[in-house]
This record gives structure tokens, C-alpha cells and sequence, in this order.
């Protein structure tokens, strides 16, 4: 767990984003901000407000337990949900390819 007197979320967002299939531009156009912000979010030079991170969750369906979770003391493993927050958008063939990967895995 990291310090919360230094808090960084840039990179969890980012990474929320870009497995969304986002641009930057699309983010800031889908919650009405602008793009600029976003950057400055990403890169930890803006703190996002209540209302800008509560869009990104509504936006991405995520709790703000993924965006802070190194920060909380209550431990589970995030970056399996990151990986998976795409995973709507992905064609019926990509969900087919990992569907089989799982299924080869759980045999093991």
C-alpha cells in the first residue's frame, strides 16, 4: 500500500481507459471535459473532482475501490477486473479465444 498523502490515480485511469478502447478525446467527450483535463489526470497533474471520477465509473462500470486500490488497506487483486473492463467491447472471436485460454488453463 502506498502513502495517501501522495496520491496518484493517473495511471489507474489511464489504464481503465485505454482497456475501454478510449481515446483520451472520447473520454473527455463522454464526460463532458476537456481533453486537456484528462491528460492532466493521466499524468497526476490534476486531481479529478468527485463528479469527473463518478462519471468515469458510471462510464467504465468500476468501483472507485479500482481506481484508489493501492491506496486502501482492504487487499484484492485489481488488475484482473483492469484486464477484464474491455472485455465488452471485444469481438464475439476474441471473447471465444479467451474463453478457450481459460478453459485450457482450469484443465491444468
Amino acid at each position: 500500500m502506498r502513502k495517501a498523502s501522495n496520491i496518484k490515480i493517473g495511471a489507474n485511469i489511464q489504464q481503465i481507459r485505454k482497456s475501454n478502447g478510449y481515446t483520451q478525446e472520447k473520454l473527455a467527450e463522454s464526460i463532458e471535459v476537456s481533453v486537456r483535463y484528462i491528460s492532466d489526470i493521466e499524468q497526476d497533474r490534476a486531481k479529478p473532482s468527485y463528479e469527473v471520477l463518478i462519471r468515469i465509473c458510471n462510464l467504465f462500470q468500476v468501483t472507485l475501490d479500482q481506481i484508489f486500490s493501492e491506496y486502501l488497506t482492504a487487499k484484492e487483486n485489481k488488475s484482473l477486473e483492469y484486464s477484464l473492463a474491455g472485455y465488452d467491447q471485444l469481438t464475439n472471436e476474441d471473447k471465444k479465444t479467451i474463453e478457450h485460454l481459460i478453459t485450457y488453463f482450469n484443465k491444468k
